[in-house]
Order: structure tokens, then sequence, then C-alpha cells
């Protein structure tokens, strides 16, 4: 064989290897088919912990609001959304972390769990109910006041990505 029929036959190769295969990434990391999921209902989450904080349920509610407005072509609807996203929070809590060799606390561990709802009518093979919580931590020598708008936002954004994989992401 001659090196002009070599080099035929490597880029007749080259060039089905290119057409056949396909890199399929989403940046935002939603993998939506949106011929069929046209639409989202995102239920706003009630606080039912037993310790609560006033701004908290509004903050939780626009910031998952706005992730799924932000990162999918996903239309929010007030009811029979092709998505639905419904649940309340559940624990908004504090304890002590870590103690010094005096016996004191010297930070504190504030955390936030929502129990989430998520049904697809497109497949509810991917419908489930589940918990999610995001944690952080403060040294206890700071008023939870002065921290606490901070920290919870932290883990609002936390939770609202944690909530956006498991119901979109798919990977």
């Amino acid at each position: 064989m001659d090196s002009k029929a070599v080099n035929r036959i490597v880029a007749v190769m080259a060039a089905l290897v290119l057409f056949s295969c396909s890199v399929s990434y989403k940046f935002n990391g939603s993998s939506i088919d949106y011929t069929k999921t046209k639409t989202i209902q995102i239920v706003d989450f009630p606080n039912r912990s037993s310790y609560v904080w006033g701004p908290m349920a509004p903050m939780f509610n626009n910031k998952l609001k706005e992730v799924f407005s932000s990162q999918t072509k996903l239309v929010q609807v007030k009811r029979n959304g092709d998505l639905k996203i419904e649940g309340e929070i559940t624990q908004y809590s504090q304890r002590n972390k870590s103690v010094s060799s005096e016996g004191y606390s010297v930070q504190t561990e504030l955390s936030i769990t929502v129990n989430v709802r998520f049904t697809n009518t497109k497949n509810h093979n991917e419908d489930f109910e589940r918990q999610f919580t995001a944690t952080d931590t403060y040294d206890t020598r700071q008023n939870l006041n002065a921290v606490q708008e901070q920290l919870v936002t932290q883990m609002i954004k936390t939770l609202t990505d944690q909530i956006f994989n498991a119901t979109v992401a798919n990977w």
C-alpha cells in the first residue's frame, strides 16, 4: 500500500470517529430535555423549625427560585408544573462544635435542614422525598446576631445547589 492510500484511510477513520462521537456538556450542570419539560412549580417552603429566624424562609424561597430561573430555561408556574418542588424548613439549630482546654465553647455550628418533595410528571422514576442539610461554624465569642445573616445566606446557597443538583442535574 502506498502512502497516499494510508493517508486516505487514516483521514476517513478520523472523520468517522469525529462525526460519530459527540460530547454534550452543559455548563450549568442541568440535564433537562426541554422538548418534554418546559415548566417548574416551586412552592414556598414554610419554616416549621422549632427555632425560627424570620428572614430565613423568604431568603431560602427567593434563592431557590432564582437558581432555577438563572440556570435553566424552565418557566416557573403557580400550578401544574412539569416539575414540582415543595417542602419545608424542618430544622434551624446551633450546637457547640468545639471546646477549649478550659472547658468553654470556642466554636458553634449552625445548621439548616429542609425536607424536599420532588415530582417529575414526565418521569415519575425521578420523584423523591429527601432531606438536605447545610452547616457552618462561627466563633462562639461572636454574637449570633452579628453573623447570622452571612451564615444563613451561605447555607441557603449550599442547600439550593444541593436541591438543584438532586432534581435536574442528573450527573
